[in-house]
C-alpha cells in the first residue's frame, strides 16, 4: 500500500491542498439538467440552470468553477454580491450573473459596467438602478425577489402594486426575472415547517398573477433550491438554482430517510477532496495531555501525528476529539483541540505510518477510501456547506479533470 501521495504541484509548499474534480462538477450539472428536463415533458424550452457559485463557489473557487460550469453548459450564475460577480466575470464567464442579495447604494455603475444582473428586493432600489442606467445611456436588467415567508429579503406580496407603479416610472429598466427562496424545502413532516413550502408557493404565484394582471411580464420564474430540485418537481418553473447538489452533496432532510431517497433519485459525485500531510510524529506516554488544555489524554502509549492544517485552513474546530481523517486508507481519530494551523491525530494503529503521509480530511484518498463531507457535517451538527465554505483562501485549489 502506498504511503505517499504527491500533490500535483511544481514547487514545495506547505502541504495543504484541495483537489477539485472538474469532471465530477460537469457530471453533477448534467445530471441536474437531465433530471429537471425529463424526457417526454412538453415545454417550449428546456428549464435553465442557474449555478450557485457564491461563497467562493462553496469553497471550491468561484471564478474557476464558474468557467468550468460555463464550458459544461450552465445558463446562469448566482453570486452573493457585486465583488463576487465581478470576479466571475473577469475570470472569463460570459453567461448572465445574478447578484442574489442585491446591491448597496453606490454600486449601480459597477453592476452595469460588468454586465451583472441586479436583484431588487426593495422598491426604493428602483430609482437608484434607473438613474445609473440613464447615465450609462442604456438599459439595466434586473430580477425581482418576493419574500414569501422566509422574512429575509424581498418585497412583500402586498407591495406588488407599489412596485408596478415605481417600475412604470423607470424607462431604462427591464424586469427579466422573478423569484423567491424557500425556507424549509427539505422538510416533509406534518409540522408548520413541513407545510411552509406549499404556503410559500401559493403566496408567490398570487404575487405573480397580480403582476401579470398589471400588465408586467415577469420574465424567468425561478424558485427551486437544491432540496426542491430533487424532491419538489412542482417548483421547477423556468429555471432552477442548484447549490450544494452541484458540488456533490444533498442537503439535509426531515425525516432523514428522505435524504436516501434523494440520493437514489439524483446520484451525485463529490467534487472536492481536502488533503494535508503528517509533518511530525511524536510518541506520547499514557497520561500525558495532547494539545491546548490537554483535552485528550491517551490511556496507552500512543503515536501522535501532527497535520499541517488546522481550523485556519478548513478543519472544523468542532472535530476535535470527535472526527477522523484517512491515512493509508484507515481512519485516524482527531485528538485534542484543533489548532489554527495544525491538528493532531492518533496513528498508533496505522502500520508503517511516516512523516509525509497524506491525510484526507474530506473526499477520496489515494487508497480509494472516502470521507463524505455531509456525514462529517451531520456528526457535528452543522451543514455541508459550512464545511466546504470553511476551506480558506490560503489552501491551494488544484483543478483536475
Amino acid at each position: 500500500m502506498p504511503s505517499k501521495q504527491k500533490s500535483p504541484r511544481s514547487e514545495a509548499r506547505r502541504p495543504v491542498w484541495a483537489e477539485v474534480s472538474l469532471g465530477a462538477l460537469a457530471h453533477n450539472l448534467a445530471a441536474i439538467r437531465n433530471y429537471v428536463n425529463p424526457p417526454g415533458e412538453k415545454r417550449k424550452a428546456p428549464r435553465k440552470i442557474l449555478s450557485i457559485v457564491k461563497g467562493n463557489g462553496y469553497g471550491h473557487g468561484g471564478p474557476q468553477v464558474a468557467k468550468a460550469l460555463e464550458r459544461a453548459g450552465s445558463d446562469w450564475f448566482g453570486v452573493t454580491c457585486t465583488d463576487e460577480g465581478i470576479a466571475v466575470r473577469e475570470a472569463g464567464a460570459r453567461k448572465p450573473i445574478l447578484v442574489l442579495t442585491g446591491f448597496v447604494a453606490g454600486e449601480e455603475a459597477r453592476l452595469l459596467k460588468h454586465d451583472l444582473t441586479a436583484v431588487v428586493h426593495r422598491c426604493d432600489q428602483l430609482p437608484l438602478l434607473e438613474r445609473a442606467a440613464r447615465r450609462g445611456r442604456g438599459h439595466a436588467s434586473f430580477h425581482l425577489k418576493i419574500d414569501t415567508g422566509m422574512n429575509r429579503l424581498g418585497i412583500a406580496p402586498s407591495d406588488v402594486d407599489c412596485f408596478a407603479q415605481q417600475l412604470g416610472k423607470c424607462k431604462h429598466l427591464r424586469l427579466t426575472g422573478i423569484f423567491s427562496h424557500f425556507a424549509s424545502s427539505g422538510v416533509f413532516t406534518d409540522t408548520a415547517a413541513g407545510k411552509q413550502t406549499r404556503e410559500q408557493e401559493e403566496r408567490f404565484y398570487a404575487a405573480l398573477d397580480r403582476l401579470r394582471a398589471l400588465g408586467i411580464d415577469p420574465g424567468l420564474v425561478h424558485l427551486a433550491n437544491s432540496a426542491a430540485i430533487v424532491s419538489r418537481p412542482e417548483t421547477w418553473a423556468d429555471m432552477v438554482r442548484p447549490g450544494a447538489i452541484l458540488y456533490g452533496y444533498h442537503p439535509g432532510y426531515d425525516p432523514a430517510e428522505k435524504r436516501e431517497e434523494a440520493e437514489k433519485l439524483l446520484p451525485l459525485e463529490p467534487v472536492m477532496s481536502l488533503h494535508t500531510k503528517i509533518i511530525h510524529l511524536r510518541r506520547v506516554p499514557a497520561g500525558a495531555g495532547v494539545g491546548y488544555d490537554a483535552t485528550f489524554v491517551p490511556k496507552r502509549p500512543s503515536l501522535i501525528g501532527v497535520l499541517a492544517a488546522g481550523y485556519g485552513d478548513g478543519i472544523h474546530r468542532s472535530l476535535g476529539n470527535r472526527g477522523s481523517v484517512l491515512v493509508r486508507g484507515k481512519c485516524a481519530p482527531i485528538v485534542g483541540i484543533v489548532s489554527m494551523d495544525v491538528t493532531m491525530i492518533d496513528v498508533t494503529d496505522i502500520e508503517g505510518v511516516e512523516v509525509g503521509d497524506v491525510a484526507t480530511i474530506y473526499g477520496t484518498d489515494n487508497c480509494g477510501q472516502v470521507i463524505l463531507a455531509n456525514r462529517v457535517a451531520r456528526s457535528i451538527g452543522t451543514v455541508t456547506s459550512d464545511l466546504l465554505c470553511a476551506v480558506s483562501q490560503r489552501v491551494e485549489r488544484i483543478y483536475v479533470r
